[in-house]
């Protein structure tokens, strides 16, 4: 999977312009009521760009910020293709830092958020299908670990996750 196909699934869990102000990635300063609420559109939150004009976001804009801080960072062309888009979905959702731990819990590795050489061998051994079963059960496990937000959102996180592996 490359970047362009990646992007066209995201999108289709990172729709328009919301604004729900207990969601503190609406919010600029990343703490719900402070700060300005200026909500999230095509996954692009206040919290993370508070700069970026959210509410009038283009969707070329999105992917340029997807492709620069997302798909890059989060080494989601390192990994096999059957994993990519899982890995780039979660750097979008949970984090790039909490996306490359969570690969390197699913691999066994020290899970220190840096997609280093050590990371990269285990990769290379792992059988892929194996690493993308171990890492969405570990990305589901990190989500239901945080009672308040899992009460709030896990539906919908449980559910992303599982469309996209019914997609794979």
């Amino acid at each position: 999977m490359n970047f362009d196909k990646a992007f066209e699934l995201l999108i289709g869990h990172e729709g328009g312009f919301q604004n729900d102000s207990r969601d503190r990635g609406n919010w600029t300063s990343g703490k719900v009521g402070v700060g300005q609420l200026k909500g999230t559109k095509f996954g692009i939150s206040a919290m993370s760009y508070p700069d970026e004009d959210i509410a009038n976001m283009t969707l070329q804009r999105a992917k340029q910020i997807y492709a620069r801080d997302f798909w890059g960072k989060s080494g989601a062309d390192l990994v096999p293709d059957v994993l990519r888009y899982d890995v780039f979905d979660t750097a979008v959702n949970s984090g790039v830092k909490r996306a490359v731990m969570l690969l390197q819990r699913a691999l066994g590795v020290k899970d220190d958020g840096i997609l280093g050489p050590v990371t990269r061998q285990a990769i290379i051994k792992m059988d892929p299908y194996r690493l993308l079963v171990r890492f969405n059960g570990h990305r589901l496990d990190f989500l239901n670990d945080n009672p308040t937000l899992w009460a709030t959102y896990g539906r919908g996180w449980s559910q992303r996750i599982a469309e996209n592996m019914i997609g794979a």
